[in-house]
Formats: C-alpha cells, sequence, structure tokens
C-alpha cells in the first residue's frame, strides 16, 4: 500500500532538506545586510561628527587663541643641525602650533646662519592664518635637565616634548593635543614603557620595562618626554622641587631624565598617564637605548628614584587613546 503514496519518505526527505538550505542560505544573506547597513550606519556617523574615541574622556578643545587652545614644541637637540632643520621643518606646518622652543646646551651658541635658515623655513612652511615663534633657550650648563627647565614667558598651557631625531605626522600631534585637553594635568604621550616589581629582590626593588615588555602586556606606567604632552606647571615644578640629588645624578649619568618626569607627575596626580596610537618617524642614529646595559641602567634610575621620593608614584594601566576616524577596530 505505502507504494501507491503519491509521495515517497524519500521525496519528502530530499523536500525537507532543500527548504532547510533555503532558510539558512536566507539567514546568511540578511546577516550580511546587518553587517553591510551597520557599515554604512557607522561611516555616516563618523563623516558627520568626526568624534574620537577617547575611552570616556570628552575633549575640551578651547577657542585657539587662549592657552589652551594652542600648544608649543620644546625640543632637545644637541649637534644635529640636518635633524634639527628637518624637525623644525616639519613641525611649522601643524595647525596648533604657537612656538617652538629649542633647548640649547652646547657650549657655543647657535649660529646666526642657522638661525636665519629655521626662521626662513618656519616662514615658508607656517600657515597663512598662524605665526610660530622661534626661541632658542640658551644653557651654560650641557645637561638633560635643561629640557626641563622652566620657561617664564611660555604662552600655552600645553607643552609637546620632543627630540630632534623623531617625527610624527601633524595630525597625530593634533590627536593626541585633543587627549591631553580631555586631561590636561597628566602626560599625553606616543612612547610607553612600564616598571616591573622585581620579585628576586622584594617588594621593595623594581625593574624598569622596555617597548617588548609594554608590547606583551598591554601594561605601562610611563610615557617618555622624547615625545609627550604636558602642562607647563610641571617645568616649574621640576624646576623649583625636584631634589637637587636626582637632578645631579641625571647630570652625571646622562640618562632617565624622562623617567624623573615621569615620577614627578605621577607623584603630583596620584593618575596614570595616556598612552596615544602614533606612527613614528626616527630620522636620526640609534641613541642611547641601543648601547648595551641600557635596562640595567634604567632600572638602576628607577629605584634610585623610589628611595628620593620615598614611595613608587607611578601608576600604571591598560587604556589607549585610539582616533576612531582612523581605525576600524579599537
Amino acid at each position: 500500500m505505502r507504494g501507491n503514496l503519491p509521495i515517497s519518505r524519500r521525496s519528502v526527505f530530499k523536500l525537507r532538506q532543500v527548504a532547510i538550505g533555503a532558510i539558512g542560505s536566507a539567514k546568511i544573506k540578511i546577516l550580511i545586510l546587518g553587517c553591510v547597513a551597520l557599515t554604512i550606519l557607522a561611516v555616516a556617523t563618523r563623516n558627520r561628527d568626526g568624534s574620537s574615541f577617547l575611552m570616556g574622556w570628552t575633549g575640551d578643545v578651547g577657542g585657539s587663541s587662549s592657552p589652551r587652545g594652542r600648544y608649543s614644541i620644546v625640543m632637545n637637540t644637541w649637534k644635529r643641525y640636518d635633524l634639527l632643520k628637518k624637525s623644525i621643518s616639519h613641525y611649522a606646518s601643524c595647525p596648533k602650533l604657537d612656538s617652538i622652543h629649542i633647548v640649547w646646551s652646547e657650549p657655543d651658541p647657535p649660529s646666526d646662519s642657522l638661525k636665519r635658515y629655521l626662521n626662513h623655513v618656519l616662514r615658508l612652511n607656517s600657515r597663512k592664518d598662524q605665526q610660530v615663534e622661534l626661541v632658542f633657550d640658551i644653557n651654560k650648563e650641557d645637561s638633560l635637565n635643561n629640557r626641563f627647565k622652566e620657561i617664564k614667558d611660555l604662552k600655552t598651557d600645553a607643552v609637546f616634548s620632543i627630540d630632534d631625531d623623531v617625527i610624527f605626522p601633524c595630525a597625530s600631534v593634533e590627536f593626541a593635543f585633543t587627549v591631553w585637553q580631555s586631561a590636561p594635568y597628566t602626560m599625553v604621550g606616543y612612547v610607553p614603557r612600564m616598571h616591573w616589581m622585581d620579585q628576586k629582590k622584594g617588594n621593595d626593588k623594581y625593574k624598569y620595562g622596555g617597548w617588548w615588555s609594554v608590547w606583551w602586556t598591554g601594561t605601562y606606567s610611563m610615557v617618555l618626554s622624547k615625545a609627550a604632552f604636558f602642562h607647563k606647571k610641571y617645568l616649574k615644578l621640576y624646576t623649583d622641587e625636584m631634589p637637587a640629588s636626582i637632578k645631579e645624578y641625571i647630570t652625571k649619568s646622562r640618562n632617565c631624565e624622562d623617567i624623573a618626569m615621569s615620577f614627578l607627575v605621577a607623584n603630583a596626580t596620584s593618575s596614570p598617564p595616556i598612552w596615544v596610537k602614533g606612527k613614528i618617524f626616527e630620522i636620526g642614529s640609534t641613541g642611547i637605548s641601543s648601547m648595551g646595559g641600557h635596562s640595567e641602567r634604567r632600572t638602576e634610575c628607577v629605584n634610585k628614584f623610589v628611595d628620593e621620593f620615598g614611595r613608587m608614584p607611578l601608576v600604571p594601566t591598560s587604556m589607549k587613546a585610539i582616533d576612531s576616524r582612523n581605525s576600524w577596530f579599537w
């Protein structure tokens, strides 16, 4: 009798499989269409408001004429005039730049020809709506502490501390400046580092962690002053309040002034710094960080500064500021 049925079980099974396949295909198509719609919505929102992902911070961009609406570059240099010329030429075109202060610690003053060239480059590359001031801050003593000397006539609250051999695109600098405006009393920079407790030597001893430890763990407690924003008040605090023993140690060892500044800011704020994503272009030769024993000397600095401060002020964090206009995945 079963053989007389109009549709066999095999036919029913085949029809069921076809139906299931069609439904599955429809679900996939709906999912793809949903993803496309979300992508279009994200692009439209991004283009409409140009917002940046700042991990909950709200930028206080201010007017361009206010002290917080512009920033000053404080650039450390030493007998690398070709690099200095390249750096000044590049940063002269950055929109919110107010002035460039060159920290000059060489025994001879800058030549007239160098001054003329740099001023010419500023006039040539600056935007038409801005006049960037160039100032040589002359120092009698050759010391890395000079980069943090107080600048009496500084017009802006924001200081962008940078070395003469590193270059960042102006758009990246402007984004970091916006991040700093949202948290003006912390350090905001591109080069993160970390301190680690030295388990072999006890709870009160630490090790300096370089880039690879930050990359591996995603944790940092410092941003180096070779490329960082901070408030100008820390220049005065460093000049007036940094222990003389630390300054002498830095002068003699020719190292660790950046760690000292990180200690100073963290001690004043009890807050971590902010690491900003940015592409760095190193235009000089390798520096002291490539020399043998660099990590050991930096570890010695960290422990000496802990002893001088009477505690470990550095605050670890894993947050990172990324400009969502240039990044699909945060």
